[in-house]
């Protein structure tokens, strides 16, 4: 790396460095010390997230935060062929898209009351939630996706004798993984956003349970 990268690098760095210099400040030198509990200062923060990491607990919740991501993205996956035969079978969206078009708009997070009375709290819950976050992403990219397949492709194929099937597996369905892998990322952005949300109030574990678990002592630094 070159010396003038490096001076780059540093340059985008300063806004940060001085933002952090003066919450130090503040935290340290205006402050009270009630206030100063409710904004620890940085190195206070990373005190505590030292003190997380070397307990053994932070890691504890971030695999039951992961687990349940996991999980609920093995289930939402089904969105996949539900997209891809939604893109290409005129019938099926028919039936379907005004399903899709009434749930869509709900946000995860408002599911949490029935959720809770559904399945009580716990790890079924959660991935219920995290599961609608990923859900519709994945859909509705892949539906996207299919019906955006160049038809010369699809006519291509076609001429050389590939049947309806071939044309989906080997044609539509590669043409369109560029933007199903999109839709896979904003999914799990989406779906990591509600894990936290539904961990706050209906886990006994996991990262959101963490946060409120350290809200309900003061600890600050923690959350």
């Amino acid at each position: 790396m070159t010396s003038l990268s490096w001076v780059l690098n540093l340059r985008r760095l300063i806004l940060l460095a001085v933002l952090l210099c003066c919450w130090e400040f503040a935290s340290r030198f205006i402050l009270d010390k009630t206030q100063a509990t409710l904004l620890p200062p940085p190195t206070g923060v990373l005190a505590g997230a030292v003190e997380l990491a070397m307990s053994g607990e932070l890691w504890k919740h971030i695999r039951d935060s992961l687990r349940r991501e996991f999980i609920a993205f093995c289930y939402a996956s089904v969105a996949i062929p539900l997209g891809v035969m939604m893109g290409c079978f005129k019938w099926i969206n028919e039936q379907v898209d005004p399903i899709i078009e009434i749930l869509r708009p709900i946000p995860p997070i408002a599911w949490i009351p029935l959720s809770i009375l559904w399945f009580g709290v716990g790890n079924t819950q959660n991935q219920f939630i995290i599961f609608l976050g990923i859900f519709f992403p994945i859909l509705l990219n892949t539906i996207d996706a299919v019906k955006n397949v160049e038809p010369n492709l699809i006519r291509a194929a076609r001429c050389l004798g590939a049947n309806h099937w071939s044309v989906i597996t080997r044609v539509i369905l590669r043409a369109a993984l560029p933007q199903i892998v999109t839709g896979i990322r904003i999914g799990l952005g989406v779906g990591w956003m509600a894990l936290v949300a539904a961990e706050l109030v209906g886990a006994n574990s996991g990262l959101g349970f963490l946060i409120n678990d350290a809200r309900t002592v003061l600890r600050t630094d923690f959350i």
